[in-house]
């Protein structure tokens, strides 16, 4: 239990130079990226003067008010020392590194919400996505790829492997503007909807009624999620289970009289189940909450992919630093927690020996 311990403090002591790495390098490309937030609302209220009367504009300031204003040095200024750019480069950098190591994430320079409150306003989008995304994958690329080693060089196993093989190579938005013209309302069939995870009037629904038509919002954006990743698991489940079938322990209980169900289940699926295992816990977690941009775009789904996408090309720093700095944390979890359903599951590795 001790080296346990040990082994866990270990690993998050490492965690922090491979963050402090991450932040470094994230700040200093957010410094070279030309546009950043003074030069984009320069850029825009230049452009509000050529639209508007009397050659001003009216902006929202980040208390709510209004007032005219026009572009002198001085409103430079302001906003520079509102950003905080008016102090020297290693003040900023010291700055952000206390904010995020202390999950002082800061508020967004345009809508003027905290980060944590848009973080969780996104989040249900990402949550159904990835739970349902890994549930599916997992329930069906485990038990496909057991049928597949059983009945390797069979034509269930050419046929299955021909079709994972080619919803790995077609790429999910490909796949995701096919659905949509093909059962969205395109040339064909109006099937499923295309906006949100919900009807107009959700609430207003039945419970049952609900659930049918949060279900049915999922079905075109769940299947450009989970083709592509079925090959992955399948196959390495699949081979995991050969490599352990033509092992000599096998060949001995066979010989003993048992049944094949019970040679698989008893002494094949343990030891053929840890290579799946040890990315379990890391994919649970990117699953979930790393969203995926080109899936909530093509549905118009408001998740966490579009809002580091939409952070980005804003040069919104505080979201984009924060959504970097926790997915990477997450990612670093993940990894660990992997390691650690490894060592548990496989009593032939023990903390001493585990890799760092």
């Amino acid at each position: 239990m001790l080296s346990m311990w040990s082994y866990i403090l270990k690993r998050l002591l490492l965690m922090l130079p491979t963050l402090l790495g991450i932040v470094l390098i994230t700040f200093v490309v957010l410094q070279m990226v030309p546009g950043g937030p003074v030069e984009r609302m320069i850029a825009q209220l230049r452009a509000s003067q050529r639209g508007g009367e009397g050659g001003g504009a009216h902006l929202a300031t980040p208390g709510g008010q209004r007032s005219r204003v026009e572009i002198k040095q001085e409103q430079v200024e302001y906003f520079q020392k509102l950003y905080g750019f008016d102090k020297p480069v290693y003040v900023q950098l010291v700055t952000w590194l206390v904010r995020l190591f202390t999950f002082d994430f800061g508020e967004s320079y345009y809508t003027h919400k905290k980060v944590v409150d848009l973080v969780i306003e996104k989040l249900p989008v990402s949550v159904s996505l990835g739970a349902w995304s890994f549930l599916l994958t997992y329930l069906t690329c485990i038990p496909l790829g057991i049928r597949k080693a059983v009945s390797h060089g069979s034509r269930f196993d050419a046929i299955t492997s021909m079709l994972i093989l080619i919803g790995y190579s077609v790429p999910g938005f490909v796949l995701g503007i096919f659905l949509i013209v093909l059962f969205g309302g395109g040339s064909f069939w109006s099937l499923f909807p295309l906006r949100g995870l919900t009807s107009d009037g959700f609430a207003e629904f039945p419970w049952w009624q609900q659930i049918l038509d949060y279900l049915w919002h999922l079905v075109l954006p769940l299947t450009c999620e989970v083709i592509g990743s079925f090959a992955v698991l399948t196959l390495l489940t699949k081979n995991s289970f050969l490599d352990e079938i033509h092992r000599q322990y096998v060949q001995t209980a066979r010989a003993r009289g048992l049944s094949q169900r019970r040679v698989l289940f008893k002494h094949v699926f343990r030891n053929a189940i840890i290579p799946v295992i040890l990315g379990f816990p890391g994919s649970f977690l990117a699953l979930f909450f790393t969203g995926s941009l080109l899936i909530e775009t093509l549905f118009s789904l408001d998740g966490l992919g579009l809002l580091s996408y939409e952070a980005i090309i804003s040069r919104d720093y505080p979201v984009v630093m924060a959504t970097l700095f926790f997915f990477s944390l997450l990612e670093l979890v993940g990894n660990l927690l992997s390691d650690l359903s490894l060592i548990l599951v496989d009593p032939r590795i023990s903390f001493e020996s585990a890799p760092r």
